[in-house]
């Protein structure tokens, strides 16, 4: 499709302004990455001023199309492009990096342009990708945008998210590789080999074009073409060279993360920039307006009471909490990673197939499609083993840090999964989320507090875990129990207490029946569930302190460096409370349950033992 001199022109000086901006914004900081932001010019200048929908006076009109920018050192190209529709002073661009500033050295969602921060490479694209698959569950028009650098497609994640877009057949969603052949300490493995990058990416079904990245015809042409492509995803491959338009930056080695020094060095590149805006050009095209939708989320409705009568793995409880919330609220979707006949949100499936996505043996893209998802406005809960969870820590932390409405889901955890051997056994699952800034972890033990988790999860706005087991889970509470974050539940007390025991999941079970027998050879304990070990219930657990002479025992199916114990301690240790910590120690391999609870010493006898041991 031909494109008028004159639109021509226009983007060609935005693309050179975009630069201009990107020299002077590093040069004031003294830090980031202005050759990375020059090869880029000519993409944004055509996507901003010349494909996408948008509305440059609210970024977050949810029709508006969607860009990510994966390549996030390049934050100031983009900062520049907002600037340049006017949502940003051109005059603040300089404050970059500073601490006083929100346009920080790779983007977050600080900003009202940012869904979620960028910058950790690979990531991007799966993002993108759960924001693709959210227009399509919410029957929203937009097209969602992703820039890649090239050194990027070596990582896993990008690949993850390229076979799952082409299975799903996601054709609103447009990638962008920037190829300019450098990374930051060598040249890229492919360098400009433009036929194999076009090879590898047909490989995976997208309709992959090659163009001159710093063509803008070429680009127009090619972003039109991607928006007339059914049944399969698009990607851009665009040919440029770092450093675009300075003599002495472009294409040349050693500048990846250098700003250009002020003085001279800056003058001279700026020089050479001014000298290349054609004269008489119009400004900037105003970007068309998002297509309208009457798209909205009907009120959710109130959560269905729970009907548990018999044990129940709280694995079987969660899926089917799972699907009842998803019948009541349809910002309720569910990812899933090809393990959904263990974790039952084959549950949620039978009754919202719409809004579950199989993300296949694919963690990382799993979990960056539900931060994509959560963007766009969905509730996303992501589940699968809680070993394999670790795979996708990255992006889990990145969720972290956007404090992204995801909920996880880990189940089959610690050693009392059995046979399965230590491979299969999360064992740093409470680790991993209790660091992340303001989660929730909860970790139910009987089917009642598991509903009531996934009820608690949703209505907290953030990163929230829930810990499930794969064993037969008693019933403990009746279906009318309340449960709260931060609220841990002593179920068992006496005035004789001599120590209070802490559990929660299957050593909660063990925990009971240590009670039991105990209780039969004259020694009383407090057991006390904790089912928020994030945030953890301070002033219970200080009260059965001050009432079992300050002694807690914490038992655990978990590493001892940062789960459960380490909750209890951080809370009361602090106040002269003697916490002994019971948890998983020793290599675990397969075997029974009660074989490997026992050899940890986090069974019920392992339980009196301690006890017994206290003075």
């Amino acid at each position: 499709m031909p494109s008028s001199p004159a639109l021509l022109a226009s983007l060609h000086n935005v693309a050179t302004q975009l630069r201009i901006d990107s020299i002077e914004a590093t040069t004031a900081a003294g830090s980031g990455h202005p050759t990375s932001c020059m090869s880029a010019a000519e993409i944004m200048a055509a996507l901003f001023f010349g494909v996408m929908r948008y509305d440059p006076k609210n970024p977050q009109n949810p029709d508006s199309d969607r860009f990510v920018l994966s390549k996030g050192h390049a934050a100031p190209v983009l900062y520049s492009a907002w600037a340049e529709a006017g949502f940003i002073p051109r005059a603040r661009l300089t404050t970059l990096r500073r601490f006083d500033s929100d346009l920080e050295g790779h983007p977050t969602p600080l900003l009202k342009f940012v869904s979620v921060p960028t910058g950790s490479l690979g990531q991007g694209l799966p993002v993108g990708l759960g924001m693709a698959l959210a227009a399509r569950m919410q029957g929203r028009d937009y097209r969602t945008y992703v820039l890649m650098g090239d050194g990027e497609n070596a990582e896993g994640s990008v690949w993850e998210a390229a076979e799952v877009a082409s299975f799903h057949k996601v054709d609103s969603l447009c990638a962008i590789v920037d190829v300019n052949r450098l990374g930051q300490s060598q040249p890229t493995m492919l360098q400009h080999e433009m036929e194999i990058y076009r090879q590898r990416w047909s490989a995976f079904g997208w309709n992959a074009l090659v163009v001159d990245g710093h063509d803008l015809a070429d680009l127009l042409n090619a972003f039109a073409e991607a928006k007339q492509t059914a049944g399969r995803p698009t990607v851009i491959l665009a040919r440029t060279f770092k450093g675009r338009g300075v003599s002495f930056l472009e294409d040349k080695e050693n500048w990846h993360g250098k700003p250009l020094k002020p003085g001279q060095e800056t003058d001279q590149a700026l020089a050479e920039l001014r000298a290349q805006m054609q004269a008489n050009a119009g400004p900037a095209p105003a970007p068309p307006p998002p297509a309208r939708s009457q798209a909205a989320f009907p009120p959710p409705q109130p959560m269905p009471e729970p009907r548990f009568s018999q044990p129940l793995a709280t694995r079987e409880a969660f899926g089917q909490a799972l699907a009842a919330l998803g019948q009541a609220d349809a910002r309720i979707a569910a990812v899933d990673g090809d393990v959904k006949n263990s974790t039952y949100t084959q549950d949620f499936e039978k009754v919202e197939k719409p809004r579950f996505v199989e993300g296949y043996i694919a963690e990382q893209n799993m979990a960056g499609m539900a931060m994509g998802l959560a963007a766009a406005g969905q509730i996303p809960y992501v589940s699968t083993f809680a070993c394999f969870l670790t795979r996708a820590a990255d992006f889990i932390r990145l969720a972290g840090l956007a404090q992204s409405n995801v909920k996880f889901v880990g189940t089959h955890a610690g050693v009392s999964i059995g046979e399965d051997g230590g491979s299969q056994m999360g064992l740093e699952d409470l680790a991993l989320f209790r660091a992340l800034p303001e989660s929730v972890v909860l970790y139910p033990s009987d089917p009642a507090s598991t509903w009531r988790a996934v009820e608690l999860a949703a209505q907290f706005h953030g990163v929230a875990y829930i810990r499930a087991g794969r064993p037969k889970a008693p019933i403990l509470y009746s279906n009318e129990e309340t449960f709260a974050l931060g609220q841990a539940k002593v179920l068992k007390q006496s005035a004789n207490d001599v120590a209070t025991v802490v559990a929660a999941g299957v050593t909660l079970t063990e925990a009971l029946a240590a009670y039991e027998q105990l209780k039969a050879a004259g020694i009383a304990i407090r057991v006390v569930d904790l089912f928020s070990v994030r945030p953890v219930d301070k002033a219970t657990l200080l009260t059965s302190a001050k009432a079992t002479r300050n002694i807690v025992i914490t038992v655990e199916d978990h590493h001892p460096a940062g789960g459960l114990g380490d909750a209890v301690s951080e809370a009361v240790s602090p106040e002269g409370v003697r916490v002994i910590r019971l948890a998983a120690r020793v290599m675990p391999h397969s075997g029974k349950p009660e074989e490997l609870l026992h050899q940890q010493g986090i069974d019920a006898a392992g339980i009196i033992a301690a006890v017994k041991q206290l003075k």
